[in-house]
């Protein structure tokens, strides 16, 4: 059936090009110049980029400046599939709100429950739809160093404005080999190495930190450490983004840190806005801790898919391993949105709390 289909294809388009195949007794015909079909043309626009090229229009101080980052949820169709409809709304959401970047397919977007073609695809929506309005950081990251040099290549094909990179994980390396992990893949385009010892089970400390700024590509570091490490870095003018949401304001205020990449903006972009971009607020703070608790009473994004669902923004989908949160806490959510005020949080449906049964689990999709 192709090689009928290409057969055709070759035939229709050879009727639009000036050479055509001789007809008798046409000297005319037979003596045109040949010219390339236009359908055998690939522009070079379109090519694979190799490693060694500039792959984005976007400089490294621009994703320096960015103070509020989500790392934005994917949601899923009832057989597991990507669920874009919900999810271009849950971007355009961000943006309404005032978010300047999305991490795509980060430990939150459950990137770690995707294939890589699923995952360069969502990035590449992403930017082809947003990437206008919003900073697009791929987490192109891997244990794999050869799947990063992948992915990441992929990535910045497909337009992505950075890359966000995590330590390798289980199968940890020294030192040295963090930095060659790094090395690999900084060359290709706007970096920020994400730090979180408690998924990773290792430290990314400043010494492979100092040695990495030595790339123009290292925009800087998603820290999960803490504060104490937030101004290690600070104060020798490393750019840190806070990467506990908890911690955050004083991140921000307190520790010079740029701003956050976010889970809570998610749900409340517009009071995560405020929060980085106002000025010391403890008030707001303070508020907005019994909901950053909440999210976060078992790993992420278990809280924050759970909560999705019940703001009615998403369907009740997940892909497991994670599963929804009791019905205890989501009776909680209920009332800590009603506290915070329903406003404040994305979507126009009532929340609800949602039965056990209103929850599918997706083994296989």
């Amino acid at each position: 059936m192709m090689a009928v289909y290409q057969q055709f294809s070759a035939f229709k388009c050879s009727k639009d090009c000036a050479f055509q195949f001789p007809f008798p007794n046409s000297n005319k015909r037979r003596n045109a110049k040949w010219r390339s079909p236009r359908a055998a043309i690939i522009p070079n626009l379109h090519l694979p980029m190799r490693s060694f090229e500039v792959k984005n229009r976007t400089s490294v101080e621009e994703i320096k400046s960015l103070r509020l980052i989500t790392a934005i949820k994917t949601p899923y169709l009832p057989d597991g599939r990507f669920d874009l409809e919900a999810y271009d709304a849950l971007v355009n959401m961000q943006i309404e709100d005032g978010v300047e970047g999305v991490i795509v397919g980060g430990t939150t977007g459950e990137g770690q429950l995707m294939g890589w073609d699923e995952h360069i695809m969502l990035i590449g929506h992403t930017v082809n739809c947003f990437g206008g309005s919003i900073k697009v950081i791929g987490n192109t990251g891997s244990n794999s160093t050869r799947e990063a040099i992948h992915a990441t290549e992929q990535g910045f094909a497909v337009g992505m404005h950075a890359a966000l990179h995590i330590n390798p994980y289980y199968g940890k390396t020294s030192l040295e080999g963090l930095i060659s992990h790094f090395d690999s893949v900084l060359p290709m385009g706007p970096t920020i190495i994400y730090n979180v010892p408690s998924r990773t089970g290792q430290d990314v400390p400043p010494r492979v930190i100092h040695t990495l700024l030595q790339s123009p590509n290292m925009a800087g570091v998603k820290e999960c450490v803490g504060n104490d490490r937030v101004e290690q870095y600070t104060s020798k003018d490393i750019v840190v983004w806070s990467g506990n949401d908890d911690e955050c304001h004083d991140s921000r205020w307190d520790h010079g840190a740029t701003g956050v990449i976010s889970v809570t903006s998610n749900l409340v972009p517009g009071l995560m806005r405020e929060l980085m971009f106002r000025g010391k607020n403890l008030s707001l703070n303070s508020k907005l801790q019994p909901l950053i608790e909440w999210l976060f009473c078992e790993p992420n994004p278990i809280g924050l898919n759970t909560a999705l669902a019940q703001l009615g923004v998403v369907r009740p989908v997940f892909r497991l391993p994670y599963v929804p949160l009791p019905l205890a806490k989501r009776i909680e959510f209920v009332n800590i949105v009603k506290a915070l005020g329903r406003e404040n949080f994305i979507g126009e449906k009532d929340v609800q709390v949602l039965e056990d049964d209103d929850f599918g689990l997706i083994g296989r999709y």
